[in-house]
């Protein structure tokens, strides 16, 4: 196990009607916020005007950056950084899932940057000063609440880059899960298939001395295929949106992954899906998978697929450890498409003529050795294909 420092720095007020905390946590820091969100379904359910009269009641000044889109452009970004810059912004109040606190996370940095926001996310700058940024979730997904990193997009170049700093963790995040009740059937199931990811990513790792945080790993999993399912069923289930918001947190919140070493592999791979078709993030994790866990499966991988098999899907250990590897691959392909999601990157609109770029470009970002199964841009084709 490797040394690291383990210091979360998110302050987590989880549970009903904890949204009455946002405006003292604001206050800590100053009276004037940035107000970031999407397209509108704040307004609708309420929260827009639960959040603004606490504003209003507690002196404090506020301006909006609305229709931040999913995968988030570095256009928004630029706005909000603009807005931070003239209105002397003190906070930053992502509402919303995963894009919205992205974006909210490179304004943070951005507005304190001359240049366009892209520069920080092609290293052509590196961040220095950093708002604070606070989050109130309305999608269990990225867990972009709770980690410090952020994905911006650039659809004029399809690329989608990844920039991070300890400053960008947001200071102080709201987790109610009945902002998640309206959350639809397609975005419950692809937000679970992307906490899914985001452990999976983890859990196969070249390191072997794991054992704790593995089990941590395999309970997360279960968690989200039990949970999962009854939130599609049930949407107001509190007690599995619940879980499946505390999952999204713990999936990426630097708990499961401090200590290894390994660049994560799938992700390289759906970015460049997103980057070049703007599809839905987990959709395109749940398609890959699958197929990246039949591409690496050898006798290097079979012991920790046969290991996920029995520990998250209960396959019988006196199988044939290849017979339990496949199967629980094959459990996997069966939970997500019991979800509905689609299971073919022609059913997102994903078109043959791209795959040769989009694998060399994912190529680059597949951290060599290190990875759990080191790819070249021709195994990455070979994937792409096979989830044609």
């Amino acid at each position: 196990m490797y040394n690291f420092t383990y210091d979360i720095g998110t302050k987590v007020h989880f549970g009903k009607g904890q949204i009455e905390k946002l405006p003292e946590a604001v206050k800590e820091y100053g009276n004037k916020v940035l107000l970031v969100y999407g397209h509108g379904s704040i307004r609708k359910n309420g929260l827009y005007d639960t959040i603004t009269k606490g504003f209003r009641e507690n002196g404090i000044e506020w301006v909006e950056l609305s229709g931040v889109d999913p995968n988030p452009r570095h256009t928004s970004v630029d706005e909000g950084a603009k807005l931070c810059r003239e209105n002397g912004v003190d906070v930053i109040v992502a509402v919303g899932g995963g894009s919205t606190i992205d974006c909210s996370k490179v304004i943070s940095c951005a507005t304190f940057y001359d240049g366009p926001s892209w520069d920080l996310l092609i290293k052509k700058a590196k961040p220095e000063k950093f708002l604070p940024v606070m989050t109130v979730l309305t999608l269990a997904a990225t867990g972009s609440e709770m980690d410090c990193g952020a994905v911006i997009s650039n659809m004029e170049t399809n690329d989608k880059l990844f920039l991070a700093a300890p400053e960008m963790r947001p200071k102080v995040s709201i987790l109610d899960p009945t902002y998640t009740f309206s959350v639809n059937k397609y975005q419950t199931a692809s937000g679970t298939a992307d906490i899914m990811s985001h452990v999976l990513e983890t859990y196969f790792s070249p390191e072997k001395d794991f054992y704790m945080l593995d089990r941590f790993c395999e309970g997360l999993l279960k968690t989200c295929i039990h949970y999962g399912t009854i939130a599609l069923e049930q949407p107001e289930n509190y007690e599995a949106r619940a879980n499946l918001m505390w999952a999204s947190s713990w999936g990426i919140n630097d708990m499961i992954g401090y200590g290894k070493r390994g660049p994560w592999t799938v992700h390289p791979m759906e970015h460049e899906l997103s980057a070049f078709f703007d599809i839905t993030h987990g959709v395109g994790l749940a398609i890959l998978t699958p197929a990246w866990m039949e591409y690496v499966l050898s006798d290097n991988t079979v012991d920790k697929f046969a290991e996920y098999g029995v520990n998250v899907f209960g396959i019988d250990a006196g199988l044939e450890k290849y017979e339990i590897a496949r199967a629980a691959i094959r459990k996997t392909r069966e939970v997500f498409r019991s979800w509905g999601i689609p299971e073919t990157l022609r059913e997102v609109g994903i078109t043959e003529d791209k795959l040769e770029i989009m694998a060399q470009k994912a190529a680059k970002s597949l951290g060599g050795d290190t990875v759990y199964v080191p790819l070249n841009a021709g195994d990455v084709l070979k994937i792409y294909k096979a989830c044609f």
